[in-house]
Formats: C-alpha cells, sequence, structure tokens
C-alpha cells in the first residue's frame, strides 16, 4: 500500500510480503524506489529523501502491543537502506494500514493502536478515526505541509528518550563544541545535531533550495556532523542517516523556535516529527544552543510550535517534577493513495 503519512511517502508492506533476509529484502527495497538514481525514474521514489520510505509492519507478541513497525529510508542518490533511524510521519500510517489490513480490528467511531518502533524499541499510541468500524482519511486537521485537510491522527509518544544515543544527551552536556561551533547534541526520539544558524553563517531563514544550494554550508554540516556520530554513540555515520543536523533561530511567527533540518544530506521541506520534538527538548535546556533562541510558555504542560519552511508543526509536552520531559504528542494525518502490486 504506498501511503502518505504526514509529511512524507512511502509504501507500507506486510513483513511477510517481504523476503526474510536483510540483504535480499533491502535490494528489492532498492529496485521498487528506483535507487540508485537522481531521478528515481526505474522505481516508484519520488527523487527525494521525504518520497522514498518504507514501513514494515507486523502483528506484535509484546504485551499490551498490537503491531510492529520498522522503517527504513531508501536513499535516493545511493545504494543504501538503513534503519538507523524511525520517522513519526511515516507512523501516522501505520495504524490505517494495520486497520485496512486486518491486524487490528476496528471499532465504531475511533480505534486506539499501540505501535512498537522496531528502530529504537519505543512504544507510541495512535489513535485512528473510524466511523462505523471503517478507516477513514477525510477530516478538518490540517497540517503545514501537506494541502487540504483530512483526519486527525493524534501521537503519543512514550519513553523515547535516549532512542538510539542511551541518554537523551549522550555527552552528559547540553553544550559542547565541534569544529569551533557551539552544539547540543541530543536524543529524544531522534538522534539530532542542534546548532545556531547564524554560527554556521546561515540566517535559519532560508528556504530548503537556498539551503540545498549551499555546498560550503553542508560540507560544514558533516563534518560535524561526522565528527558527532561517535560521540553520540552512533559509530562512524558515513552511510547512516542520523544524526540529523538542526539549525535553528529564533522563532518569526510567534512560534516557540524556527529549525531549518537536513536529513541529513538534503534540506527537509517541512522537519521530522521526532526531530521536532527533540528540538523542542532541547529548547527547554537552560545551557543548550537552542534555549537562547526559544520563546517558551509557561507550566508544566506546553504546546510548542516549532517553524520550519512550510509553517509549523505543534508538539505538546508535558513536564514531570523535575522539569524533564515526561510525554510528548502531536497531531499528524494520513492518506492511502494506492493498494496494489509492485513489481521489481
Amino acid at each position: 500500500m504506498w501511503m502518505r503519512g504526514g509529511t512524507s511517502k512511502g509504501a507500507f508492506f506486510l513483513r511477510g510480503d517481504l523476503p526474510a533476509e536483510a540483504e535480499a529484502r533491502n535490494d528489492f527495497l532498492l529496485r521498487i524506489m528506483g535507487s540508485p538514481d537522481d531521478r528515481q525514474i526505474d522505481g516508484m521514489g519520488g527523487a527525494d529523501p521525504l518520497t522514498s520510505k518504507v514501513a514494515v509492519v507486523s502483528p506484535s507478541e509484546r504485551p499490551g502491543v498490537d503491531v510492529d513497525y520498522l522503517f527504513l529510508q531508501v536513499f535516493v542518490d545511493q545504494a543504501l537502506v538503513s534503519d538507523s533511524q524511525n520517522c513519526g510521519n511515516m507512523l501516522a500510517g501505520v495504524g490505517p494500514f494495520a486497520i485496512e489490513r486486518g491486524l487490528v480490528q476496528a471499532e465504531d467511531g475511533e480505534t486506539r493502536v499501540t505501535i512498537y518502533m522496531e528502530n529504537s524499541g519505543q512504544t507510541a499510541v495512535v489513535r485512528i478515526q473510524t466511523p462505523d468500524g471503517q478507516v477513514s482519511y477525510a477530516g478538518d486537521a490540517r497540517i503545514d505541509g501537506v494541502p487540504g485537510t483530512h483526519a486527525p491522527i493524534p501521537i503519543e509518544f512514550r519513553d523515547t528518550v535516549g532512542s538510539s544515543c542511551g541518554a537523551l544527551l549522550p555527552t552528559q552536556r547540553a553544550l559542547d563544541e565541534i569544529d569551533g561551533v557551539a552544539v547540543t547534541l541530543i536524543d529524544n526520539g531522534m538522534p539530532c545535531v542542534v546548532i545556531a544558524a547564524e554560527d554556521v553563517g546561515v540566517t535559519g531563514y532560508e528556504d530548503r533550495e537556498t539551503l540545498d544550494a549551499d555546498t560550503v554550508l553542508k560540507a560544514k554540516l558533516e563534518s560535524i556532523r561526522l565528527q558527532a556520530g561517535p560521540l553520540m554513540n552512533l559509530g562512524d555515520v558515513r552511510e547512516k542517516s542520523v544524526p540529523k543536523m538542526m539549525l535553528v533561530a529564533a522563532p518569526r511567527e510567534h512560534g516557540a523556535i524556527c529549525v531549518r533540518s537536513f536529513i541529513p544530506h538534503r534540506a527537509h521541506a517541512s522537519v521530522g516529527v521526532l526531530g521536532a520534538v527533540t528540538v523542542a527538548t532541547a529548547a527547554l535546556l537552560e545551557d543548550s544552543v537552542a534555549h537562547r533562541f526559544a520563546n517558551l510558555p509557561a507550566g508544566s504542560r506546553k504546546r510548542l510550535d516549532i517553524e520550519h519552511p512550510t509553517g509549523a508543526i505543534s508538539c505538546d509536552v508535558e513536564l514531570d517534577e523535575s522539569g524533564a520531559v515526561a510525554s510528548a504528542a502531536l497531531i499528524r494525518t494520513a492518506r492511502k493513495l494506492m493498494d496494489g502490486e509492485v513489481f521489481a
């Protein structure tokens, strides 16, 4: 099934419909997407990392969990398939897909689906609109970066701290320095390197095309990223899609903070869901790079609007008694685009 999930798009497979062995599976996925090729002309990929994604879904044997979800990023211009990260946008399509494929029994009105994210070992809970026991994609919810309105899909993330790095701050510091640039190395669902845009020679308000054309900037970011990998317990990241590079600046549209995200070598058209959660978390840390730019509301429950090139994404964050992030939730949408066979 081809689905849009959040601001991403890709293939959703039942695990049993793919080759069991990883190398054979990845070779198949490269062929169906048409990689490696900048145009992905011989496959279904859309010549963009945001449209060259795969979700592998299976019934879960874990207590209290409905389905397991493995996210795979199929590179566009390289013969690489990475499982080193989650994707919170594609996650929005997992619940509808699981119901459509009969892995979860739909209830009348709304169906709750608990999803185990294999990439990080974390759990998320989504609520899907199912009037008369059928998935509905129609509704009034609007998310920036997607035209029109659709049924809302609330997503609650649980236990995302240190999802890939083993700790929220893998160096145990909110502030480090790489290549003379102040950085915050942080992981609350997505390993991210947070940098002040002004510290690498840009404003943080550029559009995607301008950032993608800035080869000097991208070389700086890649140098920092390669050094950050081992510091974040990610090892050699030359062939990995993490950590993501997050350039932050003061908000312009009454949000909490403004971000330009690299994923990791191309500028994101908006921002990834878990990347937004991680940047929001960084903004709450007093010594972090993000905190000095952030406009933060009061209270232990905060709605933080993370501004990005095509709008903003809202993160509802709840703090515990110590001031640490206890949970994060947000609204996404999804839509079924095609159901059928794909040929390799």
